[in-house]
C-alpha cells in the first residue's frame, strides 16, 4: 500500500466506528467545506485543508511522501525519537524487509498540536447519551480551551524530526483506533448486559489485550463504586482526544448513566464521578489503545504489510 493509502483507511474506517454516525460526521464535513468556500484568501492560506476530507486533527501524515510504498511498520502507542532509532537500526541491520514507516497512535506534530479540535466530537457524544446539546457544549469549552492552553508549550516536533533527518515516514493514528476500541467493548457490553459492575470486569478480563495487561499489574479496575454494585446504563468513553469535563457526571448521572468504562481518570474527575454515584471502570490505558490500533492493523495486515510492535503496543491478530 502507499503511505496515503494506509491514511486514508484510517480515516474512512475511523468514520465507519464514529459514535455520532457517519451522517453526523458528513454533515460537519459539509459545513466546515461552506465556511471555507466563503473565507479570503489569507483565511484559506493559514487553514488545514486536510481537514475538508479528515474530521480528526489528531490523525496525519507528519513526514513523508504519501505516493511511498509501504510493506513494513514499526508501530508503537507512544512514538519519541528512541522509536525512530530503533527503524533505523532495524534498516541498518538489513535483516527482512525495510522498516517503510513509523506509526504511533497518540498523536505528534501539527496531529497533537491540533488535539483539542478533536474533543468537540464529546458534545455529539454526550448528548447521545442524554445530555442536553446546549449542556454539553457549554461543559466543554471551558475544556477545551484548557487542553489546547496545556498542548501550546510543547515541542511537539521532535520526533518528526528525527524521522526527516533518518528519511522514514511518520504517521499518527489517534481518534480512528478510539473509535474503534469504543464501538468494540460498547458493543460487547451492550451484547452481554451485565447486571453488576464485577461482570463487566470479568467480561474485560477475557479480552487478550486486557488478559495480557493484567499480568503486568495493568489490567481493568473499578477505581469508584464497587464490582458487587449493580451498573444501571454502561456506557464506554474511550473517545473524542482525551479526557472531557469533570462537570459532565453530574449530567451523565441525570441521564441515567450507571457505569463508564474509561482509559483512565484524572483525580478532580474522579472525585466529581463519586460524588454523583457513577461506577468507573478504568480498563487500562495502553491495553485499551492497543485494542483500538489491532483492530486497525488486522486490516493492514489484510493487504499484506508486516506489523513489528513497540513501544507498549500489546499485539493481537482478530
Amino acid at each position: 500500500m502507499k503511505l496515503k493509502e494506509i491514511y486514508e483507511l484510517a480515516i474512512e474506517t475511523g468514520i465507519k466506528a464514529d459514535l455520532r454516525g457517519e451522517d453526523k460526521v458528513q454533515e460537519d464535513l459539509d459545513r466546515l467545506k461552506e465556511k471555507y468556500n466563503k473565507m479570503d484568501e489569507d483565511e484559506k492560506e493559514e487553514f488545514d485543508t486536510e481537514k475538508l476530507e479528515n474530521p480528526y486533527s489528531d490523525t496525519r501524515i507528519l513526514y513523508g511522501d504519501s505516493d511511498r510504498e509501504v510493506n513494513k511498520i514499526l508501530v508503537g502507542v507512544d512514538i519519541d525519537v528512541g522509536e525512530v532509532l530503533i527503524a533505523d537500526r532495524l534498516n541498518e541491520k538489513g535483516e527482512g524487509e525495510k522498516v517503510d514507516l513509523v506509526m504511533a497512535h497518540h498523536p505528534e506534530g501539527k496531529a497533537l498540536a491540533a488535539l483539542y479540535q478533536v474533543m468537540h466530537m464529546q458534545e455529539d457524544i454526550l448528548h447521545k447519551h442524554g445530555v442536553p446539546i446546549n449542556v454539553a457544549e457549554g461543559i466543554m469549552a471551558e475544556r477545551i480551551s484548557e487542553v489546547e492552553r496545556g498542548i501550546m508549550p510543547l515541542n511537539h516536533n521532535k520526533a518528526r524530526d528525527a524521522a526527516r533527518i533518518f528519511d522514514i515516514p511518520l504517521m499518527c493514528v489517534h481518534t480512528p483506533a478510539d473509535n474503534l476500541v469504543t464501538s468494540f467493548l460498547q458493543e460487547k457490553i451492550d451484547e452481554k448486559d451485565p447486571e453488576r459492575v464485577e461482570d463487566v470486569v470479568k467480561l474485560l478480563k477475557d479480552i487478550p489485550e486486557y488478559k495480557e495487561a493484567v499480568g503486568v499489574k495493568a489490567g481493568p479496575k473499578v477505581v469508584v463504586g464497587s464490582e458487587e454494585r449493580r451498573t444501571g446504563k454502561v456506557v464506554v468513553d474511550m473517545t473524542g482526544g482525551t479526557g472531557g469535563s469533570k462537570e459532565a457526571f453530574e449530567n451523565l448521572s441525570q441521564a441515567g448513566v450507571g457505569t463508564l468504562v474509561c482509559m483512565h481518570i484524572g483525580e478532580e474527575h474522579r472525585e466529581k464521578a463519586e460524588e454523583n454515584h457513577i461506577n468507573v471502570i478504568i480498563a487500562g490505558h495502553i491495553a485499551s489503545d492497543s485494542i483500538g490500533m489491532n483492530l486497525f492493523l488486522d486490516k493492514l495486515q489484510q493487504n499484506d504489510i508486516e506489523v513489528v510492535p513497540c513501544s507498549g503496543l500489546i499485539r493481537i491478530e482478530r
